[in-house]
């Protein structure tokens, strides 16, 4: 028999707020990571002590934020009122501590909990915080949530706001290291959510005049059937477009200036909102999927004491506005049924245009409805009878899972491939989707081949996008294929299906390449994987003379039991990022017609290629 184990009162002890944080990180910030996805903490560190500098500026006090990101150190300045000299150290080190929790200092702020800089600092192996208010200043040093120094008041004649410097803790997020992409977006939607406010960003300029009007100008990626419907109240605000060619919705919400990327309540109100609007405005009980095809909106609203459902503030859960406020449906219902119907009875072109819109979707739904049922009896029986799908038992769209993000749909070439990262992958939440052969290049074509084209039908069941990302299986979605030309090829086939039919997942920070060692090192005491050719060189000087040395060729060569290091704790992954170019002349560019100038970019890069090989 085993001995039992013994409850006492030795058994239980009380946890210091910095330790509790470090113990259960994913309960502050959400998942760890190494800086690979948008979502990963040290993006939520920063996040947590910018928004404290938004509300500042909410609040009336400060036009400027200042954020440097230098070798791994955040620093983060505002010019607000500056955190009370008295209670600066409390209000960074003291859980339950802080001004939010005195609606008439903060209204409407991002940050309810008092807990965001609390995290921040437990998590950051240095932290200092610096106010400057009525002449004089403070400075606190923390060492891991630890205060290590605490300077007296002294006089000061800076500028009145705060400062925070914090570098994330390498020892918890291991290997991190800042993707500046994901950063400027970050700054981009500050900045655009806050018309009139400036930040610099390592000295770059993010300023927004328009507000909303100017952050969907700015991520339109084609053509539009109308301008921007720019819709202003108390608390409120919306822009909408619709698409000339795109079928799928594209959403970004917004509360109290925090990207809430999961939507929420505000979001499925402005959903229903412009469905009921638009049948009273036209006086026709269109479908709902016809009035909302292509349709591209923003709305950003004011809420008292906002409640969200994590602590990373993704996705809103408050049914009403304030304590004695309306409901967050009524509210924002009421708005658009007024101000839009306004609005188009003044822009009579614009009605008109998204009446035409309307039609055409009917159109294209009745002509699609049949080969849309046989697709889905088709992929029921696909996922019934064959395997093209090994799936996970944790998916994204499991809300209340602590798991959800770390789900992951691993898209791979071959049953060799798929085989390998089956048989090593986390059935928990890693699932495997095998392509039969190259997909088909999809640039031009109609929304009509995702159904006719098995492959394409397949892998949209597999990730429950047919009417949008609401219901999104797989956080991650990662293009697993050979790292040669075929494999490539394969890359931009599949990248080119998601541009083409569903720009919201590669948008929205959701699609990956998985990265896998070209080359295996070896000798008898030590083994070393290697993603390039300065690597492989690295490690055979590592190793000393004649290492054993092996180049995959494929996935299929990596044994299950290696693989599992790839796809596992050390997993690579290269997220596939928009830059500033537009989707359709990206797409026109790469995978349309043969081009001189294609040609010619082709030429000269394998010339720079050729030049560097020979050095």
């Amino acid at each position: 028999m085993s001995q039992e184990v013994q409850y006492t009162e030795d058994n239980i002890r009380s946890l210091d707020w910095q330790e509790h944080i470090r113990l259960r990180p994913g309960m502050y910030i959400g998942k760890l990571g190494d800086g690979t996805t948008p979502d990963d903490g040290i993006y939520i560190l920063i996040k947590e002590v910018v928004d404290n500098a938004i509300d500042e500026f909410v609040m009336g006090a400060g036009k400027t934020i200042e954020i440097s990101i230098q070798n791994g150190v955040v620093t983060v300045r505002d010019f607000g009122r500056g955190i009370p000299l008295g209670k600066m150290v409390d209000a960074v080190s003291k859980m339950n501590t802080g001004a939010k929790y005195d609606s008439k200092a903060f209204k409407k702020s991002v940050g309810l909990n008092g807990v965001g800089t609390k995290a921040v600092n437990a998590l950051s192996s240095e932290f200092i915080v610096q106010a400057i208010r009525d002449n004089q200043t403070k400075i606190a040093t923390f060492h891991r949530g630890i205060l290590v120094e605490d300077s007296p008041v002294t006089e000061s004649t800076g500028r009145r706001g705060t400062k925070v410097v914090f570098t994330p803790d390498a020892s918890i997020f291991l290997n991190y290291k800042f993707q500046m992409e994901y950063v400027e977006k970050m700054v981009w939607i500050y900045a655009h959510l806050n018309p009139g406010l400036t930040i610099y960003l390592n000295g770059e300029k993010f300023y927004s005049e328009h507000g909303l009007r100017d952050l969907l100008h700015n991520s339109l990626s084609g053509e539009v059937i109308h301008d921007i419907i720019h819709l202003r109240g108390e608390d409120i605000e919306i822009a909408l477009v619709h698409a000339e060619k795109s079928q799928s919705e594209q959403y970004q919400s917004f509360v109290n200036g925090q990207h809430t990327t999961q939507g929420g309540t505000h979001q499925s109100a402005l959903r229903e909102a412009l469905v009921q609007t638009l049948r009273g405005f036209y006086q026709k009980q269109y479908e709902t999927a016809d009035i909302r095809q292509s349709v591209i909106a923003a709305i950003s609203i004011k809420v008292i004491e906002p409640i969200f459902e994590s602590q990373t503030k993704t996705k809103l859960g408050s049914n009403d506005m304030g304590p004695s406020g309306p409901s967050v449906r009524s509210f924002i219902a009421d708005f658009l049924k007024t101000e839009l119907d306004n609005f188009l009875h003044r822009n009579p072109e614009v009605a008109e245009a998204i009446q035409r819109k309307i039609l055409r979707a009917e159109r294209e739904r009745k002509d699609l409805s049949g080969i849309q049922k046989l697709a889905r009896e088709r992929a029921k029986k696909a996922s019934l009878h064959n395997r093209k799908l090994r799936d996970c038992k944790i998916h994204y769209n499991d809300l209340k899972n602590e798991r959800r993000l770390e789900t992951t749909l691993f898209i791979t070439e071959g049953d060799s491939a798929s085989g390998s990262i089956t048989a090593s992958r986390d059935v928990q939440t890693q699932a495997v989707f095998s392509l039969k052969g190259k997909p088909l290049n999809c640039y031009g074509l109609t929304k009509k081949v995702v159904y006719e084209n098995e492959e394409f039908n397949l892998l949209q069941a597999a990730l429950n996008i047919e009417d949008g990302l609401e219901e999104l299986r797989y956080n991650n979605v990662v293009i697993s294929t050979d790292a040669d030309v075929d494999g490539m090829h394969i890359r931009l086939l599949l990248i080119t299906f998601f541009l083409q039919f569903f720009p919201e997942l590669v948008q929205e920070g959701h699609l990956y390449i998985l990265q896998t060692p070209l080359f295996r090192v070896r000798n008898k005491q030590k083994t070393m994987y290697c993603y390039s050719d300065e690597e492989r060189r690295a490690a055979i000087d590592a190793l000393g003379p004649r290492p054993e040395i092996t180049r995959f060729k494929g996935l299929g060569e990596i044994s299950p039991g290696e693989f599992k290091h790839f796809i596992g704790g050390d997993i690579r992954l290269e997220p596939v990022l928009l830059g500033k170019e537009q989707i359709e002349s990206l797409l026109e560019y790469y995978m349309g017609k043969n081009t001189p100038e294609r040609q010619d970019f082709i030429i000269e890069n394998l010339r720079v290629e050729l030049e560097d090989a020979v050095e």
